[in-house]
């Protein structure tokens, strides 16, 4: 795939039109993509699902064995550059990768875990000699590794750390104290990616082996779901770790851990992306053979509602993580052979919003498919053997994972007042031309989803008028107002999610025509209908909330009329029936 320069990119579905020909979409998946997508499902569905319930009782020796069997097809390589041992491919094949092993539950979080957060701190930050001892370990699965950032008295504050780090008189150790809470991994891992306070001051990062003295574990905890990871609380007591794992600088750590974080939700929201896959599979299948009133349960059209709903959620979740995927991989594709830690930072930093809107949605499209599919098949649901109960129940974790979804909603907008405070951005100018082109919107030409594109304009327009309302209001202080700032992050959200759904069937429809493109049309126009309602309902409470009395009714009426012109796509009732048959003929998610 062609580079692009990504420079202060980030954000900029906020603030500019997406020239959709650099929209990267699944339809352009690679020869190789798809290849190491068939491994990967394979994989699961041959070894790991069959195991379901040895692994929902916690073998973890079998769960150590299956890491070990994936490592022998690559599929704990892909991130790894060829140099150390992995296959160097591109973040698309990572998201590929995420996708796919999400359907095995509580496996699937260690996979991930492991070639995530507990590997890329080592890819991007660690020295070459660093790469060349641990990177071909952990890319063929003979070792297996873990990530120590949480402490009791540090969660969401990640910086606020109470564990230390001690040179010794010699310089040749740092002696490691404190304690690391819910570490997925724990308890057969055999490297730590440890962060503590150098001199009880300075947040570092370290990478620590297993067999390091002073090590010990918690006893497993006893989890809501994901039962399958091993959860553990991992302890350091005057634990000498040798100098030369310090990873990174002294005093930097933090760039390792939000950074990689990052990525972290990038995969999230990937993976949940992929059980929203299985999940609406679950509810094709039960609800077709199930009858009730002398039909399938999916014959009703309630349920064909239900249904429609679902995979046009879906439909714009696979649009964003790809559309993620791409932006990501032209960012950092090219750092293997660099050193300079301050540009990997920046560049792994760059595309934090759209990362956090990844995991926010991708989690929030899981849970809703969830609870719709555990509703649609009624008592069965509630019963073990159908499988949905434990979805259900590895879902909620997602939330929480990577930074709460509160936490990285508080993200979002403040990642764009950041680059308008910097200078990076003129957001006055901006809000100014939004509010021009709102007053005196252009009128939407007669041609195939001229209207669709019309609309994410005005999603885009609504939102730089309330953030300029916000700043208008609170100035430098609006980092405290938390209720705004997450309204802001969800008309963000429903931005970057219905803008990436719209250009990718508007380049379909390009490509292959209308009638071909149907279904992915009618995902777009039921998923787009919903977010241009949810744009309205936010605009008009932020509205009342900020705006002075003189201008409080004229914005309100804005808002109404502007969102009004876009309320429909034709009609709806129809086209969910539609959508729904579709998906009953492939009884899965198709588009």
């Amino acid at each position: 795939m062609e580079k692009v320069n990504t420079a202060n990119n980030g954000s900029s579905f906020l603030f500019s039109k997406l020239d959709f020909e650099t929209l990267f979409t699944p339809e352009e998946l690679s020869d190789e993509h798809i290849m190491i997508g068939r491994t990967a499902k394979q994989f699961v569905e041959k070894n790991v699902l069959p195991e379901k319930e040895r692994i929902e009782n916690q073998d973890f020796e079998l769960v150590t064995e299956l890491l070990r069997k994936a490592g022998d097809l690559g599929l704990l390589a892909h991130s790894i550059p060829e140099a150390y041992g992995g296959l160097g491919f591109d973040k698309i094949s990572k998201g590929i990768v995420g996708e796919n092993i999400a359907s095995s539950g509580g496996y699937g979080v260690a996979h991930s875990n492991h070639t995530c957060i507990a590997t890329l701190p080592i890819t991007y930050f660690g020295s070459p000699e660093q790469k060349e001892k641990y990177l071909p370990k952990l890319a063929s699965g003979e070792y297996i590794g873990a990530y120590c950032l949480t402490e009791p008295n540090a969660g969401s504050d990640a910086l606020s750390s109470q564990s230390t780090a001690v040179l010794n008189k010699e310089g040749s150790h740092y002696i490691l104290n404190g304690t690391k809470i819910y570490i997925t991994n724990a308890i057969f891992s055999d490297t730590f990616i440890v962060y503590a306070k150098v001199d009880g001051q300075y947040f570092s990062a370290f990478i620590v082996e297993r067999n390091t003295p002073g090590l010990s574990f918690g006893p497993e905890e006893n989890k809501m779901g994901i039962k399958g990871s091993s959860t553990r609380s991992v302890i350091f007591e005057d634990s000498p770790v040798p100098a030369e794992n310090l990873l990174g600088e002294v005093g930097k750590g933090h760039v390792i851990a939000l950074n990689v974080l990052n990525l972290g939700r990038f995969n999230l929201g990937s993976a949940c992306m992929g059980a929203s896959k299985t999940g609406l599979k679950k509810a094709l299948e039960f609800t077709q053979e199930r009858k009730q009133f002398g039909k399938a349960i999916a014959d009703f059209p309630a349920t064909k509602e239900k249904v429609a709903k679902m995979a046009a959620r879906i439909y714009a979740a696979e649009s964003l993580q790809y559309r993620t995927a791409s932006l990501l991989e032209d960012s950092l594709g090219d750092l293997n052979d660099t050193s300079d830690l301050k540009l990997i930072g920046k560049r792994m930093s760059e595309y934090a919003t759209e990362c956090a809107i990844c995991k926010v949605f991708g989690s929030e499209t899981l849970d809703y498919v969830a609870d719709e599919t555990l509703q649609l098949h009624g008592g069965a649901g509630f019963i073990k053997e159908y499988g949905v109960e434990q979805m259900y129940r590895d879902s909620r974790i997602n939330r929480i994972f990577e930074g709460t979804n509160e936490i990285n909603r508080l993200l979002i907008p403040t990642h764009l007042f950041r680059k308008a405070m910097k200078g990076e951005i003129s957001l006055a100018a901006r809000v100014e031309e939004a509010v021009i082109q709102l007053s005196k919107p252009e009128k939407a030409e007669n041609t195939i989803f001229e209207k669709e594109k019309a609309a994410i304009d005005t999603m885009r327009n609504l939102f730089l008028l309330n953030a300029g309302l916000a700043y208008e209001a609170f100035g430098s202080s609006l980092v405290h107002e938390q209720e705004t700032l997450m309204k802001l992050a969800d008309l963000a959200i429903a931005l970057f999610a219905a803008e990436s759904a719209v250009y990718r069937t508007f380049k379909a429809i390009q490509k292959n025509g209308e009638e071909k493109e149907e279904l992915k049309i009618y995902l777009t126009r039921t998923f787009l209908e919903g977010a241009i309602w949810g744009t309205e309902r936010l605009s008009r409470q932020l509205a009342i909330e900020l705006a002075s009395e003189d201008k409080r009714d004229q914005l309100l009426g804005l808002v109404i009329r502007e969102c009004s012109r876009f309320g429909s796509f034709g009609k709806g009732i129809a086209r969910n029936r539609s959508i729904a048959e579709k998906l009953y003929d492939r009884a899965e998610y198709t588009c």
